[in-house]
């Protein structure tokens, strides 16, 4: 009669780093190696604990995903954009109006508008006939913009002629030479004088149907601290009437920021 074979026990086997024994009874290797399949129950718990902390951290994740999700639709919700805002990219502005431009201020004259710079200041200095505007740099007098409406025979600035024509029928512009007496031809000065005026860029436009001269001069006098003086000029004619726009600044003070004013209040001068 053949032998029945032995019923398995599993249980926590004891074995030495290379012996093959099971409570001190010697097994065959076939047992050895189905017995070393068996997990260990410490092993099992871990990786239970592992895989419950990895559920929590992903649960927690997904509830600050949510969160975020739903502030942001509720910062969407609660900011007002109007649809012409929102045309041009303020729709991202979730926390106020844009910015303006608080370097200049409009002035809205007799027929014609212009771009003041918010730190100059009214002056009462009436340098030309017919100046009907004129302001002032708060820390700097030479830097300054003045309007000056006066009647005319014209009907369009062309009829001046060209840029250094009309410029030489407003001479007075660029103010007249008080000293009469004799001097040597240096510095740049012809005989006999102490002013000096370089035309640096003339140039024409059309507005609204309306011809524009606009002129760059520097003027130099012998006796000036500045080093000369940058003066721009935009003229136009309507109705009879010859308006002109004079800004200016040092040629130091050209240098170092003045010229974005000056330019920025030439280049806005618009009569109606």
């Amino acid at each position: 009669m053949a032998s029945a074979t032995p019923a398995i026990v599993l249980r926590t086997p004891s074995f030495s780093s290379r012996g093959s024994s099971f409570n001190g009874t010697s097994l065959p290797a076939a047992y050895v190696k189905s017995s070393s399949l068996v997990p260990a129950k410490n092993s099992i718990s871990c990786r239970a604990l592992k895989q419950a902390d990895a559920e929590i951290i992903t649960a927690l994740a997904t509830r600050r995903q949510l969160a975020l999700t739903l502030l942001a639709g509720a910062a969407a919700l609660t900011s007002k954009v109007s649809p012409a805002d929102a045309a041009y990219g303020e729709a991202a502005n979730v926390f106020g109006a844009p910015k303006k431009n608080t370097d200049f201020i409009t002035y809205s004259g007799p027929g014609f508008t212009l771009q003041i710079p918010s730190k100059w200041n009214p002056s009462k200095e009436i340098e030309y006939p017919g100046t009907v505007l004129r302001y002032e740099d708060n820390s700097d007098a030479v830097s300054n913009v003045s309007v000056i409406v006066i009647p005319t025979d014209k009907k369009t600035i062309k009829d001046f002629g060209s840029p250094q024509e009309f410029l030489s029928q407003v001479d007075f512009l660029l103010g007249k030479q008080a000293y009469s007496g004799k001097t040597q031809s240096e510095g740049g000065f012809d005989p006999d004088a102490v002013a000096i005026a370089s035309l640096l860029e003339s140039s024409s436009y059309v507005s609204n149907g309306k011809e524009y001269y606009n002129i760059s001069v520097l003027t130099r006098t012998a006796d000036g601290d500045e080093g000369g003086k940058h003066q721009l000029i935009t003229a136009t004619v309507k109705d009879g009437k010859l308006y002109v726009c004079k800004a200016q600044a040092g040629d130091k003070r050209w240098f170092k920021g003045a010229r974005k004013f000056v330019e920025s209040t030439a280049s806005s001068f618009n009569v109606a």
